[in-house]
């Protein structure tokens, strides 16, 4: 009769080592997708900024075309009035004088959605031509890092002597 009493003992779980794997598995959870969603988002800032690259093209061939970003706008000069919405360019679509504005398909942790401004600028002389990224879109954890498509390099605050 004992045989028969410790078989049946050994059959399943008790409902601590259940409670203790779903514990667990709401620990991971917890970590995990926060993580996730903070991927995704940076993914979707990604996508934007290169679905938004040829809108930079349609910008230089009107500065070329015109010797200056005045006049470079949506709807003139060769530059597209419109831009079809997608998961990752929403909406708020605009080009005034060169300048690209979007809203992105980015999102805060509040599901607001990330702003991106592309901004044309020469540099040393009229040779080179630098875009700069600014709007919501600079943001390390759900959008893109600092120093990368555009966006300033997060400027470090020197330390105080004997502080």
């Amino acid at each position: 009769m004992d045989i028969r009493h410790s078989r049946r003992a050994s059959r399943g779980f008790t409902l601590i080592e259940l409670m203790i794997v779903i514990a667990v598995l709401g620990i991971l959870a917890s970590v995990a997708i926060p993580q996730y969603t903070d991927y995704s988002s940076r993914a979707r800032a990604a996508a934007a900024m290169a679905e938004l690259a040829p809108l930079k093209g349609s910008v230089v061939a009107c500065a070329t075309d015109l010797g200056t970003f005045t006049g470079c706008t949506a709807g003139t000069n060769g530059i597209p009035l419109n831009f079809t919405p997608t998961r990752n360019v929403t909406g708020g679509f605009g080009i005034t004088n060169g300048v690209i504005t979007a809203n992105t398909g980015a999102t805060t942790r509040a599901g607001v959605a990330l702003t991106v401004t592309l901004t044309p600028t020469q540099a040393d002389g009229a040779a080179n031509l630098v875009w700069t990224t600014s709007g919501t879109i600079c943001n390390d954890a759900r959008g893109i890092r600092a120093g990368q498509a555009g966006c300033a390099e997060a400027v470090a605050t020197p330390a105080t002597p004997g502080g």
